[in-house]
């Protein structure tokens, strides 16, 4: 019977062929076995400590590989279970390293005869219903921002998270974390979800972005209602306690969300005990009061914004000042640290129409200035001392890469599907999604090398990961072998060469 309009028809095989289309994803297990992952997991994680069936390190991995190849629902794990050869590799280095007692208390976990190698759909949902505190649910007040607290479960998995980071710290010693704090708006249909800011229903997860490494430092998951700017201080805190042994400095980056005084003041008079005083540079409010020192400007302290073009420094059309703006809140104290506020001024082009109050109608802070038209205006509160030029292109340098990891998490990842209505299932969800950027980060930085630190997922699956193959037993030997002159089978070659060298535990 003819199956379509071309020549060709599509037959199920009769017997096991071994085939993959993930030839690539194994040498994630195999970095994540150097990394030490599910030896963190079972110490950290124990929801099914001394149950049967599936064990966490089972079913985190799974769910970490699913975020790897692709899928972003539970279900797709189905997927995942049907290729026959990845599933063969699975089986094969589940019980790597373990001693026989651990390899048979590990085979009595099933009362019936195995027949899965990765965890069903209903399997997964039992499992993530354990991050979820009923208690904690029935707290919420209408109208009021909540943020449950995480149970030893979603705490198990902020340590893992820690041991991995001490892992990379270990192999490539990195003395600065310079911290970009932002949030970013998750869209779900679930029922147990809140409205936004936006007047959609989301959760907000407020993110910490360690720049230097390229890795999340820390996540809260949140409800959508939450402001971004509620209890950043907190969360700054947790973060610090995530930095592994070797970081010497801390900064931190923010936008206006975090022009909270209670953070401000954190970080400014060095409450930190490890770190002491924190270096940042926060955007301010453009309030009533902003707006007239920036008003008392001479003409002549606004200075060119430049940037570097084909190697000459050419005008962005931007200016930038020093503002003489003292708040309510820091005239309180005589003690206190200086604060320097830096206003950032952009002409309008467009022009204004009749009867338009454009400081209604724009969605960016407006003032006028004597002979020079319409602009737009930012501030910037900081207590940095170097040129406000320069400090100004720092500050700017969160905008791309946290913005870029929020749409990895969200379109390249797991992160933008949300499995459950309950709060605690989908902060484990986030979680799980992000140990794998993680993992793959780290993945590109350690292992792959710089040309890959810039690629998206779509382009390491292509690259690495969804390739041809099939898996063979020979000799005792477990074979992924892919077509005839693939230019991807060197690259696996070198990767698990400095996979196996990572391994190797470094002197001193």
């Amino acid at each position: 019977m003819t199956q379509g309009v071309l020549s060709f028809q599509y037959e199920e095989e009769k017997l096991g062929s071994g085939a993959t289309s993930l030839s690539g994803l194994p040498v994630y297990l195999d970095f994540a076995h150097v990394a030490g992952l599910r030896e963190s997991i079972r110490r950290h994680v124990r929801v099914r400590e001394g149950s049967q069936g599936w064990t966490d390190e089972q079913l985190i991995v799974s769910l970490m590989l699913l975020n790897l190849a692709g899928g972003e629902c539970v279900d797709d794990l189905r997927i995942l279970e049907g290729d026959e050869g990845f599933c063969r590799v699975m089986r094969r280095v589940e019980m790597q390293g373990m001693r026989r007692s651990e390899r048979r208390e590990l085979e009595r976990r099933w009362r019936k005869e195995r027949r899965r190698v990765l965890p069903s759909a209903s399997s997964v949902f039992r499992y993530l219903s354990a991050f979820h505190d009923q208690v904690q649910d029935e707290q919420r007040q209408v109208g009021k921002a909540f943020i449950p607290a995480a149970n030893e479960h979603l705490r198990g998995l902020v340590k893992v998270n820690r041991d991995l980071l001490s892992f990379v710290q270990s192999r490539r010693i990195e003395k600065t974390a310079t911290l970009d704090m932002d949030a970013t708006l998750v869209e779900t249909s679930k029922a147990g979800a809140l409205h936004s800011y936006k007047h959609y229903k989301a959760y907000q997860p407020l993110n910490v972005w360690w720049a230097e490494r390229g890795m999340v430092l820390h996540t809260e998951f949140r409800d959508g209602n939450v402001p971004a700017g509620y209890e950043q201080r907190r969360v700054l805190e947790n973060a610090i306690n995530s930095l592994p042994q070797g970081v010497e400095k801390v900064y931190l980056r923010t936008d206006t969300a975090g022009y909270e005084w209670d953070l401000l003041k954190y970080c400014a008079e060095g409450r930190s005990e490890r770190f002491g005083k924190i270096e940042f540079a926060v955007g301010a409010d453009v309030t009533r009061e902003f707006r007239k020192a920036v008003g008392e400007v001479a003409e002549t302290d606004w200075q060119p914004i430049r940037y570097k073009v084909d190697g000459n420094m050419e005008e962005s059309g931007q200016e930038w000042a020093e503002v003489c703006f003292v708040p309510n809140k820091v005239s309180q104290s005589l003690r206190g640290p200086e604060y320097r506020f830096l206003a950032i001024r952009e002409p309008i082009k467009q022009l204004d129409l009749p009867g338009m109050e454009m400081q209604e109608d724009l969605p960016f802070p407006v003032m006028g200035f004597d002979g020079k038209g319409a602009y737009k205006v930012f501030g910037i509160v900081t207590n940095r001392d170097i040129d406000g030029e320069e400090l100004i292109k720092w500050y700017r340098g969160r905008c791309g890469k946290s913005e870029e990891a929020h749409s990895v998490m969200k379109s390249d990842l797991a992160g933008g599907k949300l499995p459950s209505g309950d709060f605690g299932e989908n902060a484990a969800w986030w979680w799980i999604m992000i140990l794998t950027l993680n993992l793959n980060e780290a993945m590109k930085r350690l292992v792959l090398g710089e040309s890959w630190v810039s690629r998206r997922m779509k382009a390491i699956r292509f690259s690495l990961i969804n390739l041809p193959g099939r898996v063979l037993d020979h000799s005792r030997r477990l074979i992924v072998r892919l077509s005839k002159g693939h230019p991807s089978f060197n690259t696996l070659l070198d990767v698990r060469e400095r996979i196996a060298l990572l391994s190797v535990e470094p002197s001193g």
